[in-house]
């Protein structure tokens, strides 16, 4: 098989301030922006790499999920335990300095992992846990 990453869905709960977090902080470049039904999915990925994108979407848009679900989820988006995404990046204290700058939340600095990995953590806008590992 030869299989490719296309698509992978965050939580938002505000459009702009995680259009602006991913887009003005991270570099990712907006790809789509669609509203239905007062609700709004951003399709946003890196610039080189036009494949694979992130969509940040409404935590509850699915009709097929409960109000206690719903609430759920939003307990877990505000705790920041809902949702996660890792990207790589060959100069991490430098991509740390420049996310730190733009007041995110920081979770982790950068740490040498007893796993092996170097990486540091931060929270976007809706509290998604974005992981950024130093890529060698």
């Amino acid at each position: 098989m030869n299989l490719t990453i296309h698509y992978t869905f965050l939580p938002h709960n505000d459009a702009d301030a995680s259009l602006a977090f991913y887009r003005d902080t991270l570099g990712f470049e907006l790809r789509n922006d669609v509203g239905y039904g007062g609700m709004r999915w951003l399709t946003m990925g890196p610039p080189d790499q036009p494949g694979t994108s992130v969509v940040l979407e409404p935590p509850a848009a699915d009709p097929g999920i409960t109000e206690d679900e719903r609430r759920i989820i939003t307990e877990m988006m505000a705790k920041g335990t809902y949702a996660r995404l890792v990207l790589g990046t060959p100069d991490l204290d430098g991509t740390f300095d420049k996310v730190q700058a733009s007041g995110a939340e920081v979770v982790q600095e950068p740490t040498d992992q007893p796993y092996g990995v170097r990486d540091c953590a931060f929270r976007d806008p809706a509290g998604n846990l974005i992981r950024i590992n130093e890529v060698r």
